[in-house]
């Protein structure tokens, strides 16, 4: 599908909101439409080298869907055109339905993460663990990957459609462990299916019809479901392999007893509903929780264990990028980029499908890709998007309020500086500060920086990092100054630190 001139200026206009500074001038290249192009050229470029049949792509801006995109076909024999309305299935991108879902279970007080799985699924209570001094598994094990079961990912993928007895079944027998408990973090199907079982067991309802409840109906995601015949077939991108050269379609898998990991069917319009959802439980704030589950609850899905790992960006920018510590969430990889800031991702991959999400909750903006090819994975090109997006100025980190504390302290800070003396801001000093540099040495220092910079514009904005911390630039006579201000967790809050040093060219 190509994007209509509306949809162009509806992420013009949302990306015009993310910018400060005075508007461009009407002759200046634009470069919100460059860099749509760019990221345009960028998912046409992946479908074509890696036999994508079809994709859509979408860019979620502060709620809404921003744009989005469909290239090829749907199915093969019809030739129909993906849509934004087109059906995908999105694999592993339903584990973080699955993990919300458990937060809100544990919300309502039917469960709790430290408790053992077993209390929810009576089949484990028999299993064999590898060692004597195991311990056994928790809910939160099975949200965080550190239950010791082993990567089933070929053998998982081919599992969904399995009846319920049978997996009441597999789980009587027992199952062999890759570690014990609680002493790394490895990816497990398994470990979902039996957080499905769990939320089918304390819900009183099926899995499918618990999700549909608490989070799809809520959510408007009226498309979007486990039973992929429920929806005309018109509307369903059919799944191939490529395989020898040639495309072979991937037979349809039912929904059973392993949907919990990976089976949700939904199209990019629905899936941008989701996707603009989590984002909005960033940033903490005052003022109505609308649900379906808390703000507080959605930012859980970025707490993960204690078992971090150093990787390398995905995309063509990994290789040169700043390395990731990463470490996996509830239903979400979470990591820390050095240009991105915070982010969450998780791909989808399938017989028939791939997908990956990339959430960057620190500016509001979400980007996401399906296909219908086995194992499609198009986790380069999103996050090659998002450094474009990065590289074009449009990533802005939404502002955290300057508290009325934090204000007057910085007020204090300019005082000290225009009078070369911290007496000046005593009333609001702590304890610890003359103690750290006594007057003198304070005098010593501000003489010294003023004689190297001059007068500043000590009215700046402060910038805060967070209710008791800000960081700031005074743009000088000969110079700049970087600063830094720190109060105590007291009240009233005092200034414990402040920083100031002329800035490197």
């Amino acid at each position: 599908m190509k994007p209509s001139p509306l949809m162009k200026r509806s992420l013009i206009a949302v990306f015009s909101l993310l910018i400060s500074g005075p508007a461009l001038a009407s002759d200046a290249p634009d470069p919100f439409a460059a860099t749509l192009a760019g990221i345009d050229t960028i998912f046409a470029d992946y479908a074509v080298d890696n036999h994508i049949p079809g994709a859509v792509y979408g860019i979620v801006v502060d709620g809404r869907l921003a744009h989005v995109r469909g290239l090829g076909v749907q199915e093969l024999e019809s030739k129909r055109p993906v849509t934004p309305e087109t059906l995908f299935r999105i694999a592993s991108m339903s584990k973080a339905f699955t993990a919300l879902t458990i937060l809100q279970l544990r919300d309502e007080g039917k469960l709790g993460l430290d408790a053992l799985a077993e209390t929810y699924i009576p089949e484990m209570r028999g299993w064999k663990y590898p060692t004597r001094d195991a311990p056994r598994i928790r809910v939160r094990d099975l949200l965080n990957h550190t239950a010791g079961l082993v990567t089933d990912d070929p053998w998982g993928d081919r599992q969904t459609p399995m009846p319920e007895a049978e997996f009441s079944a597999l789980l009587r027998a027992g199952v062999p462990f890759n570690s014990p408990p609680g002493t790394r973090m490895e990816y497990s199907n398994l470990g979902y299916a039996l957080l499905g079982r769990i939320i089918t067991n304390v819900s009183g309802r099926p899995y499918a019809d618990t999700i549909g409840k608490s989070l799809l109906q809520p959510l408007g995601m009226a498309s979007t479901g486990f039973v992929i015949d429920a929806m005309p077939r018109a509307r369903r991108a059919l799944g191939y392999r490529w395989e020898d050269d040639a495309w072979s379609m991937e037979p349809g898998m039912a929904h059973g007893a392993f949907g919990a990991m990976g089976g949700i069917q939904t199209s990019a319009n629905d899936y941008a509903k989701w996707v603009a959802y989590l984002l909005s439980a960033w940033p903490p704030r005052d003022g109505a929780d609308a649900g379906p589950a808390r703000r507080a609850t959605v930012r859980e899905l970025a707490q993960g264990s204690n078992f971090p790992r150093v990787r390398q960006r995905l995309g063509q920018s990994g290789a040169t990028a700043c390395r990731q510590a990463s470490t996996y969430g509830m239903g979400m990889w979470v990591a820390a980029d050095c240009d991105l800031g915070l982010t969450l991702g998780h791909g989808g991959g399938y017989p028939g499908y791939g997908s990956y999400v990339l959430l960057l909750p620190e500016y509001g903006i979400g980007i996401f890709a399906l296909a219908n090819r086995t194992y499609a994975g198009p986790y380069g090109a999103v996050w090659d998007a998002a450094v474009a997006l990065g590289k074009a100025g449009l990533l802005k980190r939404r502002p955290v309020p300057v508290e009325a504390d934090l204000a007057a302290a910085y007020g204090s800070v300019a005082l000290i500086y225009q009078q070369g003396d911290v007496a000046a801001g005593a009333g609001r000093l702590a304890m610890n500060f003359l103690l750290d540099r006594d007057a003198a040495g304070w005098r010593g220092h501000l003489a010294a920086l003023r004689k190297k910079v001059g007068e500043c514009d000590t009215a700046a904005p402060l910038t805060a990092t967070g209710a008791l911390a800000g960081e700031f630039t005074w743009r000088c006579a000969r110079g700049r100054v970087a600063g830094n201000l720190l109060l105590t967790p007291t009240l009233p809050p005092r200034i414990q630190a402040i920083s100031l040093s002329a800035k490197n060219p």
